[in-house]
């Protein structure tokens, strides 16, 4: 045994910590082989230590220091005051050793000459049968690996003696050991126990465990891993990043210097994809500390170098290699086994309900399997190459309007993925979107239809529900692209958000969702924001905090793409512009804002004529039609009433949600088109209510109604009578009632269409007498009027935005004389179209002679004749360039970029699934807030009373054991680089932080299974 111990505690400021101080140093008095000398390094105050009773008896020194000194940085202040040969054993305040600790760490070096570090089996403080830490050892790319950790002590690892390393706390290291085996202060908090290992082993001496050495620790100790997800990434990658440079052959020091911010870049997308954002933040933070600490660096490694006496390649034994590093974190199940609630997309009917509507949707649209394009209603032509698609979808030179620069809308991007879908024929796109508009919905629905029940047959239910919606046919046959995308994206928004704060996958994805349903109907944003905020306050309520975070990054990204755009109305137009529906703006048929048309509303119709019950039936019969939607409607607010009336609550707070944005927003005008005031279309709105009411409806078949047969009969008669209740707006194209019809690939005459495609910089200037006698003017640049390039910045304009185009065109057709051609030719504008629509009064149409002729007698225009839009002018002069923004307006271009596509690529990292989340989301029920006396549906019963219902059961609480695995660096410059990664769970650790934010719905499961 060492002639002398030293012992230096580390112990923290406080009542509590001073009281387990007391413990410690009690044990400490009444170990079997008491230790010579004992030194306390006190971080703060030490005047309550000093209180202690009989401190002055078992202590021979208090050494006070800063509250932030490191346990490293400790234990180097009492360095000086232990004797020479002395071994020194470091504990901390928390540290309680079992009586015979001491002897038996001794009695191991003394038994071992060639071991320099004895190291004891760390114990939960509560729970003496569960090992905290027992040795550490780390991977062939240097990362940190416990080799038990988290589990039940049974005696498993008391024949382990040989390790790498192991946790500071504890260790016992030889009095004859070098000075530089005490913990590097370089480190900055984490890994000193393997780094100390790796430094015994250079220098030709070893670590012994010794298991039978037991030493209580708490988890929130001074030398234990910060608590906070982000704290514990911070001192872990610091530590990494010192200890890959310090480990590092000279000639790769520079080499790894230099790669810090790259691989920073790399490990934050890592991160991301595995579900860690806490520690990207961290990552950059501690690459930048790294790169400034070379001073630290340099003393770490002449202090290896001053007794180094053995190579890397005896490090090498102890090493875990991938395989084994794979297998520890697996837990031997895949990702399939262990599931409470199966898909069953196929084997539940989903795939055949998809199927069917497939057929119907081809059948209901069959003429637009000719079209190339759909015009018609807000319907223009894409663009004609993906590049200029998602152009349109950045600040800077909008394609309407003269010198107009400024954000484009969100929805400009959802354009842009939708054409780049169809690369070769962008507007072809959409003619796909059309005829595949059902069968999407269904596969929405059924998806959505998934959280709220595990019945095949209302998961079908839902889908059909969902895809016959009143408003999404009227979308349909009114041309309205905005509304459908919003329509088909609101089941994937409400799939992914019900369980946002289980995951950041689920959280990543509906970020990206909620952004594009904003993006298409931005209306929608008080209703969501309101739902939004709900959520987040009942998390906080029940301090599910890390469910409140993932659920405030639910707007994240929302936020982020509107911002430009609301910083423009903010300073150039009105607030409730930014409200506009995005697109282009028609006056299309919608339900009036008066006591009639609201009811018509409240009923689930955006437009006069019931869903199209008008024209098949009649005025006076159409308004029965609204006794087919009844059984939705009864079936929805039942589910207040349902053992799930929490769920069923939520669903029909959405429904109020969105029958109220419906009913305001019809109300509301920010648009203009020639001269017509537009309202904002109510059945964005609509929308929303119909997801709520469906679920509810759902919630009511699944929990309300017992018996099977009535529950068939029940969504028998529901899904009948909104079949009937769409026929009109099914039949409504082959019919010819509706909107929509072959549209051109330019809504410009053939000739300005050929002259843009060698010229696309070239404007066409378009003007339309109005029966009022007022000029509708519109500049288009470009082949076409384009719908990814319509912007509300100009739809919602109340004063002129960039030049003033309409003065010109008030003095082209007046008897002002000017070098008209010239001024037009100056800004880039070739043609001149005026249209004439049919069914003027007779003042446009007088407007419209006095126009054509105050052209011809104008010098430097040519007549190109009549067109199917208009009479067209060519500009008979030299044609000067476009106006181009400024350096400083592209600069503030590629800066909003550039942060939009940081937060969008963030989230499209944390949507990705892997192969842990995926587990994650099969061992937790898809159903969300199941009540705890709801009885189970059948698909669940035979789960639990089959033969692998053990698997299920034991699966129910939402433990992630194998949590995800973080992907080597691509970086081999040292023979060591980094240790795991500080923000990675152990399953102890994913059990206790899954464990708030688990449902009441998974205990029940659990209880009633058993």
């Amino acid at each position: 045994m060492p002639s002398r111990v030293h012992v230096i505690v580390v112990a923290r400021t406080g009542a509590p910590a001073a009281a387990q101080l007391s413990r410690t140093l009690d044990a400490l008095r009444g170990q079997s082989t008491p230790p010579q000398a004992v030194t306390v390094v006190v971080l703060g105050d030490g005047a309550q230590v000093r209180a202690l009773e009989g401190i002055g008896h078992s202590v021979e020194a208090i050494i006070e220091a800063r509250a932030t000194t490191s346990f490293a940085e400790a234990v180097a202040l009492a360095q000086p005051r232990v004797a020479d040969g002395s071994a020194v054993w470091l504990l901390t305040h928390d540290s309680v050793p079992e009586r015979r600790a001491l002897q038996l760490l001794a009695g191991s070096l003394e038994r071992s000459p060639s071991a320099a570090i004895a190291a004891p089996k760390l114990v939960r403080h509560d729970d003496g049968r569960a090992i905290v830490s027992m040795g550490v050892t780390m991977s062939r790319l240097g990362r940190t690996v416990e080799l038990a950790a988290d589990e039940l002590d049974q005696g498993q690892h008391d024949a382990d003696e040989d390790t790498l390393g192991a946790d500071v706390r504890g260790m016992l290291i030889r009095g004859a050991a070098p000075v530089v085996l005490r913990p590097d202060t370089g480190l900055g908090g984490a890994d000193e126990g393997l780094d100390l290992g790796v430094r015994a082993r250079l220098g030709g001496a070893r670590t012994v465990l010794v298991p039978k050495a037991r030493i209580s620790v708490r988890p929130d100790g001074v030398a234990a891993a910060p608590q906070r997800d982000s704290a514990r990434a911070w001192v872990s990658r610091r530590a990494q990043l010192h200890r890959r440079l310090v480990y590092a052959p000279a000639i790769a020091v520079p080499l790894h210097w230099l790669s810090l911010l790259p691989l920073a870049l790399w490990r934050s997308i890592a991160h991301l994809v595995g579900k860690r954002p806490s520690a990207v933040a961290p990552e950059w933070g501690a690459a930048l500390a790294s790169m400034i600490s070379i001073g630290a660096v340099m003393r770490s490694r002449r202090a290896i170098r001053s007794f180094r006496s053995a190579s890397w390649a005896s490090i090498a034994p102890l090493r875990v290699t991938r395989t084994q590093l794979r297998h520890r974190l697996d837990d031997g199940h895949g990702s399939e086994r262990g599931a409470v609630s199966e898909l069953r997309f196929f084997s539940g009917g989903g795939a055949w309900a998809v199927l069917a509507a497939l057929v119907v949707g081809i059948a209901a649209f069959f003429p637009l399997l000719a079209w190339p394009s759909a015009g018609g209603g807000e319907l223009l032509p894409m663009r004609q190459g993906v590049a200029e698609l998602w152009r349109d979808a950045g600040w800077g030179l909008r394609d309407l309007g003269l010198a107009v620069i400024g954000p484009a809308d969100p929805f400009a991007a959802v354009l842009a993925v939708l054409g780049t879908l169809w690369p070769g024929s962008p507007s072809f796109a959409v003619v796909l979107l059309w005829l595949g508009a059902l069968p999407l919905a269904v596969l929405g629905g059924w998806f959505a239809a998934t959280r709220v029940t595990e019945r095949s047959g209302l998961r079908i239910l839902g889908g059909v529900l969902w895809a016959l919606a009143p408003t999404f046919l009227a979308a349909l046959v009114q041309g309205r692209p905005a509304a459908v995308l919003l329509h088909l994206l609101l089941p994937w928004l409400f799939h992914s958000a019900a369980v946002a704060h289980r995951s950041w996958g689920a959280a990543g994805a509906a970020s990206l969702l909620a952004a594009a349903a904003l993006a298409c109907a931005p209306s929608l944003a008080p209703a969501l924001v309101l739902l939004w905020a709900l959520t987040l306050i009942l998390m906080l309520s029940t301090r599910r905090i890390r469910g409140a975070v993932r659920v405030f990054w639910l707007l994240i990204p929302a936020a982020t793409m509107f911002a430009p755009l609301v910083y423009w109305q903010l300073r150039h137009g009105d607030p409730w512009a930014l409200l506009a529906d995005p697109g282009a703006v028609q006056s299309l048929a919608q339900a009036s804002s008066d006591a009639v048309g609201r009811l018509l509303i409240a009923q689930g119709f955006p437009a006069p004529g019931h869903g199209g019950w008008d024209v098949l039936l009649g005025a006076e019969i159409a308004p029965f039609a609204a006794l087919l939607l009844a059984p939705v409607a009864i079936l929805a607010l039942t589910s207040a009433l349902s053992p799930r009336w929490r769920a069923g609550f939520a669903l029909l707070i959405t429904t109020m949600t969105g029958l109220i944005t419906a009913i305001l927003a019809v109300g509301i005008a920010v648009s203009f088109t020639d001269g017509d005031v537009v309202p904002l279309w109510p059945g964005t709105g609509l929308s929303l209510a119909w997801l709520g009411a469906v679920g509810a409806a759902l919630v009511t078949l699944d929990t309300v109604v017992a018996r099977p047969a009535l529950r068939s009969a029940a969504a028998l008669v529901t899904g009948a009578a909104v079949v009937v209740c769409a026929v009109p707006g099914l039949l409504a194209v082959n019919l010819g009632e509706a909107q929509i019809r072959n549209g051109a690939t330019s809504t410009l005459p053939a000739l300005v269409a050929a002259h843009a495609a060698d010229d696309a910089d070239s404007g066409t200037l378009i003007m339309t007498p109005l029966d009022d006698g007022s000029l509708a003017t519109e500049l288009v640049w470009g082949p076409s009027d384009t719908l990814g390039a319509q912007t509300t910045m100009l739809s919602t304009a109340t004063r002129v935005q960039g030049d003033d185009l309409a003065t010109g065109a008030v003095d082209l057709i007046s008897s002002r004389d000017f070098d008209a051609a010239a001024e037009l030719a100056g800004h880039g504008i070739a043609f001149v179209l005026l249209s004439s629509a049919p069914g003027r009064s007779d003042q446009a149409r007088s407007m419209v002679d006095a126009a054509v002729t105050a052209i011809d007698q104008r010098p430097g225009f040519v007549k190109a004749g009549e067109t199917p839009n208009g009479m067209l002018w060519q500009v008979d002069s030299e044609i000067s360039e476009r106006a181009q923004p400024t350096e400083t307006q592209r600069a503030a271009g590629h800066l909003v970029g550039w942060a939009q596509l940081i937060v969008v690529l963030s989230a499209l990292l944390l949507a990705i699934p892997t192969r842990a989340s995926r587990r994650e989301a099969r061992a937790r029920s898809r159903v969300v807030g199941r009540s705890a006396d709801e009885p189970l549906a059948p698909s669940q019963r035979q789960r639990t009373d089959s033969g692998t219902g053990a698997v299920a059961v034991s699966s129910v609480a939402p433990v992630d054991t194998a949590a995800p695995q973080e992907p080597d660096e691509p970086d081999e410059l040292a023979e060591s680089t980094e240790p795991a990664e500080a923000g990675e769970q152990t399953p102890g650790d994913a059990e206790r932080a899954n464990a708030p934010d688990a449902e009441p719905a998974h205990a029940a499961v659990e209880e009633q299974s058993r």
